[in-house]
């Protein structure tokens, strides 16, 4: 549960909300299912009517259109829907994660400072102790030169062959500045959790941290029609000991969180908007511990239709488009316990990701093993959805 200070409108929506064409997913006990809905002002508008899910949603030529101007079933409060998730009232009507049967996918090292980040976790074999003495030796060698290069040109093939020479190669390296990036699948469909809702790590991770990240939502033909806020959750004890244990620190219970709206592109929100957009972390521990943070779209290293070009065409489709993690710039090096190991979470650790046009993603922390269990899968959607005559 979230302190319900934290979710409010005024805390979670955009600056810009009145012009935003914002998209909700609402739990609604009644009918034993979720709903697809806009957020207009203070009130959240049911169109499953129209689009029984988001997927549906984003493949319409009229999307825009239709979050703005459709006319609803039955609404509910926008503070109502924010207090209840808060709290923790499942019998109640309450956010979901605003996406549903899109294919959840991520791609990672696209920002430099989090490249040396992932070589430290391999180098340091996932210790943390060791971590402050690579890091220092990295950015000596390597740090400027990988900053100065784009991703498989000629100069970076350069810098490959100068690192390989030197026995500093290392895979992160190799989809940081090489030709391909790094897109894995980050956790099955309708698993991801919302705003006001818990972020699972591993109990017996030691070294772990929150990811913020912009979240692309692509349609089955490769158009990116908006973007979310999303955490990313990672282990970096378990992928510095391999990067092949990717999966187990990256899909886990609880461990991909989306929200707290989806925001589609139209006039006012372009993919220029996109590419520029800042995002704040903040945590804050029950021992008292705060970590502030802040990255930029405008550091990325690949554009996001390249990334998406690596995910969707001719080599792979998704009928049912995909949302993308575009990766983050953050890594927190910051000292919570014993100096030199930089940062892990705490069970109760708000986690709060936020960014002027797509509003803010709040979250507390526990174990995967102790987060509310993934129960509602694709036969649960389809039985609900059938129940009320939407299909």
């Amino acid at each position: 549960m979230v302190d319900p200070r934290h979710l409010t409108p005024e805390t979670v929506l955009p600056a810009d909300a009145p012009t935003a064409t914002l998209v909700a997913r609402v739990y609604e006990p009644e009918w034993h299912g979720p709903c697809v809905a806009a957020v207009r002002g203070d009130r959240v508008v049911d169109l499953t009517e129209h689009v029984p899910t988001v997927s549906d949603l984003l493949e319409r030529q009229d999307a825009v259109a239709l979050v703005r101007e459709a006319a609803g079933g039955r609404t509910w409060s926008l503070a109502e829907l924010l207090h209840a998730t808060a709290t923790g009232r499942r019998d109640l009507p309450h956010l979901l994660a605003p996406i549903d049967l899109q294919v959840i996918k991520a791609a990672g090292v696209t920002f430099v400072r989090s490249l040396l980040e992932r070589v430290v976790e391999e180098r340091t074999g996932g210790d943390p102790t060791r971590a402050e003495r690579v890091r220092a030796r990295l950015a000596d060698t390597v740090g400027g030169t990988v900053a100065e290069v784009r991703p498989g040109s000629p100069e970076a093939a350069e810098v490959r062959r100068l690192l390989v020479e030197e026995g500093l190669w290392s895979p992160y390296l190799e989809v940081g500045i090489g030709p391909d990036p790094e897109v894995f699948t980050k956790a099955p469909v309708l698993s991801a959790v919302g705003t006001g809702a818990e972020v699972g790590v591993l109990a017996d991770s030691v070294w772990n941290n929150p990811e913020p990240e912009a979240v692309l939502a692509v349609d089955s033909r490769g158009r990116i029609r908006g973007a979310a806020l999303g955490n990313d959750v990672n282990l970096r004890d378990v992928e510095g000991r391999s990067a092949l244990l990717l999966p187990r620190a990256k899909d886990n219970n609880a461990s991909c969180a989306v929200g707290p709206f989806l925001r589609l592109l139209d006039e006012d929100f372009d993919l220029d908007a996109v590419r520029t957009l800042d995002i704040s972390l903040r945590i804050e521990g029950r021992d008292g511990f705060v970590l502030d943070g802040s990255s930029t779209m405008r550091e990325i290293s690949r554009d996001v239709t390249e990334l998406v070009a690596a995910v969707h065409g001719p080599h792979h489709q998704y009928p049912d488009g995909f949302v993308l993690f575009t990766g983050t710039l953050f890594a927190p090096t910051q000292d919570r316990d014993a100096p030199g190991e930089g940062f892990t979470h705490r069970p109760g650790d708000l986690v709060r990701i936020a960014s002027p046009r797509l509003g803010a993603l709040v979250n507390t922390v526990t174990t995967s093993e102790q987060a509310a269990p993934w129960e509602f899968g694709l036969r649960a959607l389809l039985r609900s959805l059938a129940a009320r005559g939407v299909l």
